[in-house]
């Protein structure tokens, strides 16, 4: 018979569910089930294989509007198409979620430094999976990417870093075949801009701090390694890890022989006055590394919270950690030192790098603006 929604819903119930097949569409019916709930379903052969999908239920759509269903789909079915397995593929596929993960196990965790794994992992971990993560890989759009970056807003550094990850993963998506290649949804999404901070020490500052070093050595508020760090780090230019996980056996004469960092491995110029504080540093049997923190075995873990205390003694409670790298890169730059041989030992790859971190001295910036005004003044002057 034709199937209609008279037809249907006065089909009697039975003991398990049976299918009646409708005399209209070939390979459309609706199948009763004992519960009395009424489904449309097609069948069709895919290959050798006989398929079965479920339209949709009786009730929220009209029987006329699944035939008019069935017929699109067994269209496609004509023309090559197998809907039940694209269906089953797409319920199977997996969610940004786990390819977070994935992308985490099998890329980061073989190919980044654990640094840059701790960062991934906590831009995904903090901002993609609880906005995108049951999505499923290939439903994602751009317009899903460019609301959570606006979402991000008042956090623009965050959010230009949470958009940097999710682009290399969906590449690696890609890659994997996950997604079809050129499809990556955060393409054209524009990043926010980040204000550089230009943050060093006059040459007063660095002689106030100087000064507290001292004080907190004398009055034993601070530790010989947490003080020893910190003017370590002034005196080479290094990384507050590559300090804080320097092993006794990287210490040379001459140099600092690292045999990984941040770029890889690096040699470092070791000044005397450098020198002469990791000699004038207590080591602990059993302990390979200089700057000794608390647990018996290990290096120190937290210079945050002294450098907090030292610089409020200090009186510059808007100096990080890492302005110490900048004050370096600003004193060479100042005493003449080639762009080119700072980038070495500094360690970074790219030139445009090292010339971010050499910011110039208020004063020499003034004084060369001077000596180019008092030349041109004169020349003017001649012309007069």
């Amino acid at each position: 018979m034709r199937l209609t929604k008279r037809s249907v819903e006065g089909l009697p119930l039975k003991a398990e569910s049976y299918i009646i097949w409708d005399g209209d569409v070939k390979g459309f019916g609706v199948r009763i089930y004992p519960s009395s709930k009424r489904s449309y379903v097609i069948q069709y052969r895919s290959g050798k294989r006989t398929r079965r999908m479920t339209l949709g239920q009786h009730g929220p759509l009209t029987t006329d509007e699944d035939r008019k269903l069935a017929k699109l789909q067994l269209g496609d079915v004509a023309r090559g198409a197998d809907p039940s397995a694209e269906r089953q593929h797409q319920q199977q596929a997996p969610t940004l979620a786990a390819l977070c993960d994935r992308f985490l196990s099998e890329y980061v965790e073989h190919h980044c430094k654990p640094k840059t794994y701790e960062n991934y992992e906590g831009a995904l971990r903090r901002h993609v999976k609880p906005k995108l993560g049951a999505y499923l890989i290939a439903d994602v759009k751009r317009a899903d990417v460019a609301a959570l970056h606006l979402g991000m807003s008042q956090s623009p550094y965050q959010a230009n870093r949470a958009l940097m990850v999710l682009s290399k993963m969906f590449n690696m998506a890609e890659d994997w075949g996950l997604r079809e290649e050129g499809t990556n949804p955060t393409r054209r999404i524009k990043k926010y801009r980040e204000l550089e901070r230009k943050r060093y020490l006059t040459d007063d500052e660095q002689y106030r701090l100087g000064r507290e070093f001292d004080d907190v050595l004398a009055d034993g508020s601070e530790s010989i390694y947490v003080v020893s760090a910190f003017k370590l780090l002034m005196l080479t230019g290094c990384r507050r890890n590559e300090i804080a996980t320097l092993k006794w056996e990287s210490v040379h004469y001459t140099h600092l022989d690292l045999p990984d960092s941040k770029t890889g491995r690096r040699r470092i110029p070791l000044p005397r006055a450098a020198y002469d504080i990791l000699m004038a540093l207590p080591r602990r049997d059993g302990n390979p590394f200089v700057i000794l923190g608390k647990t018996e075995h290990r290096h120190i873990t937290d210079l945050e919270r002294p450098w907090f205390r030292i610089r409020a003694r200090a009186n510059l409670t808007d100096v990080r950690i890492h302005d110490l790298r900048h004050t370096y890169a600003s004193v060479a730059m100042q005493n003449g030192t080639d762009p080119f041989m700072l980038k070495e030992i500094l360690g970074h790859k790219n030139l445009s790098t090292t010339l971010r971190y050499a910011h110039l001295s208020d004063d020499a910036v003034q004084k060369a603006a001077g000596q180019i005004a008092h030349r041109l003044a004169a020349t003017l002057g001649s012309v007069a």
